[in-house]
């Protein structure tokens, strides 16, 4: 039985409760001021750490600290689920049709699904396909230097502080510009370097060889089929534009597909034939566990000491089911559409966190919206709600699969993670139906929009598509090739965001990678002059540095990203 004593407090749910309700409000209008929502998971580690530090006289368990830090961080992907989708409505003038009540739904909706999902995707994604999860590694690092400091501190918030400044100097200052050769015209191509020590630290934690097929992706979409494909006069650029958003997304959701009959089906098949055999023939030893207190409800999933039982799986999702049916207006059909595909979705979004850094998550609920217009005839507000659900889901499934990653470096309890997930995430969720209902009642749905105070970017994206998939062809061969590429081993999700994926984006992970290459040969030039006894240690050494600095340069422009939405908050209200 996987122990919560310790890790799970009653200080720790309290501090956790108070930082996602600023951290949530923060986010909420963030993601809609400034189309960006930066990750808030290494703040909130090094939040929760002081004030558990101050409460214990200088003393802190690093695994409280990180089920802390779970709960503290929870909201923030919620409020980017809700912002990034639902704002699309007031665009297209149905204002009337949704309300805090509406957006509380959406929003529990989707934690529901979200947690039910990341219960049952943990062990193959943290423990099996051993993805890096790069910014679940840079909170777990950011708490082991906290706690023991020495060179190890000095490496990580020397990196993380000079990662701030120039994070603050750019956006607070705007002394730094966001972009390098931005102003390169090229039709149809966000051309550019990104100055983002996250997306750089990003690439290089995420190696090479996947960050190479992600950087293929961009090349073949950008300069083969725009450019080139307009160049040769096969279409415009507008065509090869809708071409290459339907291409990227058919990839990534086929990819999804594949993780989901590849990897987590047959698992949950195998876990539930294994419980109904040691049910059925009894406990083998005397050691052996009971299925359950009843007796009447198979464990479906076991992955490292979070079980998740198929009678609440059950009723989870029957529940999120009914609410979309009735509570939201859906209809029978498009909410089980929506329960079913969430578990694709979900997948896809742990995949693409757990390589990348990023969470395209309105791009994995403007996917199941698509499937949802294509076989219901659904009124447009309702389409948002899908969106909007699935978004949610997606946006915490990457918040917690980064939290699982964290708690997989600390040695922390999955259940008292998760507990502590869910805790935040119900937190977050009202807070930011709250938030959203305040900002459209203080400003009126007029100011949303590109050309308006709030450029709800994202949702803007959701509410030019409701109309339907650019090129249906196009995705639809976008969805066979990433299903079979994943089915064959290959890294579908990174060609998947490569195509979609501004170029800017891509670019500059790639500069990441290529970092990497050169540290890497850099120091093995200098083992080459050591004996080889030391050249072991020297090389654990270097490899430790390189994942410190990089998580420190990725975390100071985590941290000081929401401390420059916490003060748009506090001074940009009422401008």
């Amino acid at each position: 039985m996987d122990s919560v004593k310790g890790q799970l407090t009653l200080r720790g749910i309290l501090i956790g409760c108070v930082g996602c309700i600023v951290i949530t409000a923060a986010s909420v209008y963030t993601a809609l001021k400034m189309g960006a929502l930066p990750w808030p998971i290494v703040f909130a580690a090094i939040v929760s750490l002081f004030f558990l530090k101050a409460l214990g006289h200088g003393k802190a368990n690093l695994n409280e600290a990180n089920v802390t830090h779970t709960v503290m961080s929870a909201g923030a992907m919620v409020a980017g689920g809700l912002a990034f989708t639902i704002p699309g409505i007031w665009m297209l003038g149905h204002a009337e049709q949704v309300g805090w009540y509406e957006m509380l739904l959406v929003a529990l909706s989707g934690v529901v699904l979200g947690l039910v999902c990341t219960a049952l995707l943990r062990r193959h994604f943290i423990e099996e396909a051993g993805l890096t999860y790069p910014i679940g590694e840079a909170a777990a690092q950011t708490l082991i230097a906290g706690e023991s400091g020495g060179n190890t501190g000095w490496k990580l918030f020397g990196s993380m502080g000079l990662a701030g400044i120039f994070t603050a100097l750019r956006d607070w200052l705007g002394v730094i510009p966001t972009m390098l050769f931005g102003g390169i015209a090229i039709p149809g191509v966000s051309f550019g370097i990104y100055l983002s020590p996250i997306l750089l630290s990003v690439g290089f934690l995420v190696g090479t060889g996947a960050v190479a097929v992600w950087f293929s992706g961009a090349l073949l979409a950008n300069f083969g089929i725009v450019v080139g494909g307009s160049a040769a006069g096969i279409w415009d650029v507008a065509q090869a534009q809708g071409i290459v958003s339907s291409l990227g997304m058919g990839v990534m959701m086929g990819a999804g597909a594949g993780v989901v009959c590849k990897d987590v089906i047959p698992k949950a098949i195998g876990a539930l034939r294994r419980t109904r055999r040691s049910s059925t023939s009894g406990p083998a030893t005397p050691d052996a566990q009971p299925s359950n207190a009843s007796g009447s409800s198979e464990e479906v999933a076991a992955p490292g000491g979070l079980r998740v039982t198929a009678g609440l799986v059950a009723l989870a999702v029957a529940a999120v089911a009914l609410v979309a049916c009735f509570g939201l207006g859906l209809g029978p059909v498009p909410a089980v559409i929506v329960v079913l595909l969430a578990f694709v979705a979900t997948a896809m979004s742990a995949q693409s966190v757990g390589q990348t850094g990023i969470d395209p998550m309105e791009i994995f609920g403007l996917i199941v919206l698509l499937a949802v217009a294509a076989v219901s005839d659904v009124p447009q507000a309702q389409l948002f709600f899908v969106a909007g659900i699935v978004a949610v889901a997606c946006g915490l499934a990457g918040d917690v699969m980064n939290d699982f990653r964290a708690g997989h470096v600390l040695g922390t309890s999955p259940k008292a993670q998760w507990i502590g997930q869910a805790v935040g995430a119900v937190v977050g969720a009202v807070v930011a139906a709250a938030v959203m209902a305040v900002l459209v009642g203080a400003y009126g749905p007029e100011a949303f929009g590109p050309q308006a105070s709030f450029v709800s970017a994202q949702a803007s994206v959701v509410a030019t598509m409701v109309s339907g998939v650019p090129s249906v062809p196009a995705f639809a061969l976008g969805l066979a090739a990433g299903f079979a590429l994943y089915l064959v081993g290959f890294p579908a999700m990174m060609l998947g965001l490569g195509i979609y994926l501004p170029f800017y984006m891509s670019l500059t992970a790639f500069l990441g990678a290529l970092a990497k290459l050169a540290y890497d040969a850099a120091c093995a030039r200098r083992r080459a002059a050591l004996a080889p006894e030391e050249r072991t240690a020297r090389e654990k050494a270097q490899v430790e540095t390189g994942l410190v600095v990089s998580s420190g340069l990725l975390g100071g422009e985590s941290v000081v990203g929401v401390l420059v939405a916490l003060a748009a908050v506090a001074t940009g209200l009422g401008s």
